[in-house]
């Protein structure tokens, strides 16, 4: 099965925009490969406009010149990304990649190129082309590189076909659809369409829809034609858009399952807004990273990271790699909040094999605050241990778990009965 547990890996997005280029993903990828990829994380993926010869940064050129083959399948900017050069693709790049022992990703939008259109270019292996296959009154609101297609047509089908057809040659490994997660009903055929011609290429691949929030009422068509979805609009290191999340993730943790995960967006940990600054550090505290990837965890999300990998410090790392927290992402299920509160929040998750418990405790609250939880109302009567997973502390013998905690903290334990 594809993406059996939640994917975890690297995504260029928050560190440079569109401005990624190909050294900067290779230094990513040997990092992840030494630091990271004992611990799971094995995912490397290039995000938005990497066929945008001259972008610089988190902003987008309106209407610039894009690099295509004579088909109309965007290629990368050989200027930004030089293996790519004579047709070679992202072939080069994810060899790389797949020969450090990881695994290789990028993004595109929902669509066809304008200039793909606008030049009637044949779609690849059909007698169309890209002019019948587009439909210029579907466009994104917030990026004019593409148009929709008419989903209906079996022109699009082809052109998805030929571009999912082009990204197995090249090894790609995962592929994240970006203006479609959140624009039902419109898009709904075109996302059966694209996963079609996915599952179709002869390559396995994550397929992964953005940007959120993701409509709840759709979740079962999600749930089949997706591997992970945004819950989500872009999430940065900002506490109130932390805060909400568990609003999200308490609606969406009953869609969990392997193949299927609700997406709560990218880490903003560490070096981020790289292109703006080099100096930029997140804005979130300790604290509030650790009630980030407590969370995330907890509901299972998919893990990418945002922050420039050679640029970790300790504490990133520590965060990164904390094997008994990510550990809940393949060993837990059927995780849901006790309660939420607007100071305070509860989650619990059983482990699949019967051990035990997970059981995270939340000051949503702006001061210190102590959280006591009746290990009787989780089923224990008295827990033999309570291990917290940060820290490794231990208690035996507990029948209240109580967590003094600072504001916007958290702590995650594990109950054995």
């Amino acid at each position: 099965m594809i993406a059996n547990t939640p994917p975890m890996g690297w995504n260029s997005w928050d560190c440079y925009g569109a401005a990624v280029d190909e050294q900067t993903v290779r230094q990513n990828a040997v990092y992840m490969a030494k630091h990271l990829r004992g611990h799971g994380w094995e995912y490397i993926v290039v995000d938005i406009q990497w066929y945008q010869p001259t972008a610089s940064s988190h902003d987008y050129e309106p209407f610039a010149e894009l690099t295509m083959d004579d088909t109309g399948r965007l290629t990368p900017a050989v200027n930004r990304f030089p293996s790519a050069a004579d047709g070679r693709g992202f072939a080069p790049l994810a060899a790389c990649v797949h020969g450090l022992g990881l695994k290789f990703g990028i993004h595109i939008m929902r669509g066809l190129p304008r200039m793909a259109a606008h030049h009637r270019l044949p779609v690849f292996g059909a007698d169309a082309t890209c002019a019948q296959a587009a439909n210029p009154n579907s466009i994104c609101a917030w990026n004019p590189d593409m148009y929709g297609l008419r989903a209906d047509l079996p022109e699009a089908r082809a052109y998805y076909d030929s571009i999912f057809q082009l990204y197995a040659q090249w090894g790609v490994d995962f592929v994240k659809v970006d203006d479609i997660a959140r624009e039902y009903p419109h898009c709904q055929k075109e996302i059966e369409i694209i996963s079609d011609a996915c599952r179709a290429c002869g390559r396995e691949m994550v397929l992964s829809l953005s940007p959120g929030p993701a409509p709840l009422l759709y979740a079962e068509h999600l749930k089949r034609y997706g591997n992970m979805w945004r819950i989500t609009d872009d999430f940065w290191d900002d506490w109130a858009l932390l805060k909400a999340m568990f609003e999200r993730a308490a609606a969406w943790c009953i869609h969990t399952g392997p193949g299927h995960w609700p997406d709560a967006d990218m880490l903003p940990v560490g070096a981020i807004r790289q292109v703006e600054s080099p100096d930029h550090w997140t804005r979130f505290t300790g604290d509030e990273q650790i009630t980030m990837m407590t969370l995330w965890c907890m509901l299972r999300s998919p893990l990418m990271i945002g922050g420039e990998l050679t640029k970790c410090d300790d504490f990133t790392l520590r965060l990164l790699t904390n094997d008994a927290v990510l550990e809940i992402l393949s060993a837990s299920h059927c995780a849901h909040p006790l309660y939420t509160t607007e100071n305070k929040a509860a989650w619990v998750a059983p482990r699949r094999d019967g051990t035990g418990l997970y059981l995270a405790l939340f000051n949503l609250g702006d001061t210190p605050c102590v959280i006591r939880q009746d290990a009787a109302e989780l089923g224990i009567s008295q827990a033999a241990s309570a291990r917290e997973l940060w820290t490794g502390e231990t208690a035996k013998a507990v029948s209240i778990v109580s967590a003094n905690l600072p504001p916007h903290g958290a702590k995650l334990y594990f109950l054995q009965g």
